[in-house]
């Protein structure tokens, strides 16, 4: 095709249209592009052309010869597509599969331990009468921190701890709403909805600005919570000692109770369970050393009159301790990273097959 002898025209136009429309192969509809858009193509010269024409025509002319390639480059896109689509159902028919045969017998799911372990926890406290209760991730800084005793000049609310959001308070639009940073936050909205006495434990995403081996960004924290009269720290180290062997699945093992500090419980413990080392590992039951695992208390008078009850009428208390944590603990999995690597290998090594989970009410799903 000739650039510069070729004159554009509508008759042109119309005649390249369908020689577009006819090319029956994406190398020849390509072929067709560079003859008229290309560095030399007929479209290119013309434009060329352009500035030798007076004011008028160059207005008239430059704006026919961008009407033309709109509608060439439209023509192109629209065959294109239309000899994509045609190839890919001339490759399907070559290709059959049949879709009622049974999967390959190699593929079978595993429950995640992290699934494993909630269950597990589950399963001894509705059975002590603990309903489930849930909250929202994103919150604000009254439910997270303060109506928890937490005083803004805390470092836990500073920006290295915690993730603040664009995104404002709708209540108090120069306050960043922000991740819950524990699952506390279920603590105090169900304080401020329900009417004590209850019991209840929560479970869920939590988020830090952490990370290494034993932290991540994002891990599941679980809080047990009871308000009701006459509580006091004896029934809280009762239970904490009943649910710990239960879930370790150890009858002999040694717990104790270290005096702590957090603004939400007064008085306050953090619960040590013994170990020993053995062959390079952590056996845990008989205290030849002590292991942190998790931090309780009766809940601070401070947190129920933040929440509209009153603190000399009623009281409780709650605990919260990482579910990767115990987990790691209980599986034997070294790094807490890996819970989170979508790792086939690993959840083929250290996960549980179907039907082992136990239910809320105790018992083995069939």
């Amino acid at each position: 095709m000739s650039s510069s002898s070729s004159v554009l025209d509508p008759r042109a136009l119309e005649s390249l249209l369908q020689n577009i429309k006819e090319t029956q192969t994406l190398s020849g509809l390509d072929d067709i592009r560079i003859s008229i858009l290309g560095k030399k193509g007929l479209l290119t010269e013309h434009m060329k052309t352009l500035g030798a024409l007076s004011p008028d025509e160059k207005r008239t002319q430059g704006a026919f010869l961008n009407s033309f390639k709109s509608k060439i480059e439209e023509a192109l896109e629209s065959q294109k597509k239309l000899l994509e689509t045609l190839a890919l159902e001339d490759s399907l028919k070559e290709v059959w599969e049949d879709i009622t045969l049974p999967i390959r017998p190699s593929i079978s799911g595993k429950v995640h331990p992290l699934t494993q372990a909630k269950e597990e926890v589950l399963s001894f406290f509705t059975k002590k009468g603990f309903s489930l209760e849930e909250g929202p991730e994103i919150e604000t800084s009254d439910y997270n921190f303060s109506d928890l005793n937490i005083p803004k000049h805390h470092p836990a609310r500073q920006m290295h701890d915690t993730f603040y959001l664009k995104a404002r308070n709708p209540q108090n639009p120069e306050e960043a709403l922000l991740l819950r940073t524990h699952t506390s936050n279920v603590q105090i909205r169900q304080f401020k909805t329900k009417k004590p006495p209850f019991r209840f434990v929560s479970i869920g995403p939590v988020y830090r600005s952490d990370y290494d081996n034993t932290h991540t960004p994002m891990f599941h924290q679980i809080e047990l919570v009871a308000l009701e009269k006459g509580l006091n720290m004896g029934h809280l180290k009762g239970l904490l000692t009943e649910f710990l062997k239960f879930f370790f699945d150890l009858p002999e093992l040694e717990i104790r109770l270290r005096p702590s500090f957090f603004p939400f419980t007064e008085p306050s413990a953090e619960v040590d369970i013994g170990y020993s080392h053995k062959d390079g590992k952590i056996v845990l039951g008989k205290a030849e050393n002590w292991l942190e695992i998790l931090g309780c208390g009766m809940i601070h008078p401070n947190v129920i009159s933040n929440c509209g009850l009153d603190p000399s009428e009623i009281g409780g208390f709650a605990f919260g301790m990482g579910l990767e944590r115990i987990a790691m603990l209980k599986y034997g999995i070294p790094d807490l990273r890996s819970f989170f690597e979508g790792d086939l290998r690993w959840l083929n090594h250290y996960g549980f097959s179907w039907g082992t989970s136990p239910s809320l009410f105790g018992s083995v799903v069939p």
